[in-house]
C-alpha cells in the first residue's frame, strides 16, 4: 500500500475506512438474517469531533445487516462498548494481530487499564480480525 492511500489514525477518513473494513468482513462472515448486535468503541481521551460526539465508531448489525456511525457519545453502550486511551489505539492499529508484540500490547495496555471491554466479543471476534490487518495496511 502506498503511503499516500494511507490514512492518519483518529481523523473522521480513518474512522471511515475501518467503519467500512468492518462491514465488509461482517458482510462476507454470513451472518445469521436475525442477528441484532452492537459494538461501540469510544477513545476515552478522544477529541470532540464536529458532530458533537467523541472520536470513536459505531458498529451495528441489524437484521444481519452491517452499518457504521462514526463518532460515539461519551455514555453511548453497545452489546460489547470498549473504552481504549489513544495511545493503546496507536499501538494496536500499527501492529499486525500475528505480530507477537499486538499481544503484549493488548495485555499490558488491558491490565492498565488503557483498554476496558464490556461484554462478549467471542461471537464476532473472527470477522472483527479480518479486517484488523488492512486497517493496519491504511493506517499512518
Amino acid at each position: 500500500m502506498s503511503i499516500a492511500a494511507k490514512l492518519p489514525q483518529g481523523t473522521a477518513a480513518w474512522f471511515e475506512m475501518v467503519g467500512k473494513l468492518v462491514c465488509e468482513a461482517a458482510s462476507r462472515a454470513n451472518l445469521p438474517p436475525n442477528l441484532n448486535w452492537s459494538l461501540v468503541e469510544r477513545y476515552r481521551d478522544g477529541s470532540p469531533l464536529q458532530n458533537g460526539r467523541v472520536q470513536g465508531i459505531r458498529i451495528d448489525v441489524k437484521n444481519g445487516r452491517p452499518s457504521f456511525q462514526i463518532g460515539v457519545s461519551k455514555d453511548e453502550r453497545g452489546d460489547v462498548t470498549i473504552e481504549i486511551s489513544r495511545k493503546a489505539a496507536r499501538e494496536l492499529n500499527l501492529l499486525y494481530a500475528t505480530d507477537p508484540a499486538y499481544a503484549v500490547v493488548r495485555d499490558a495496555a488491558l491490565s492498565l487499564g488503557e483498554i476496558r471491554i464490556d461484554g462478549d466479543l467471542a461471537p464476532v471476534v473472527d470477522w472483527l480480525g479480518v479486517a484488523h490487518a488492512p486497517i493496519v495496511d491504511r493506517t499512518c
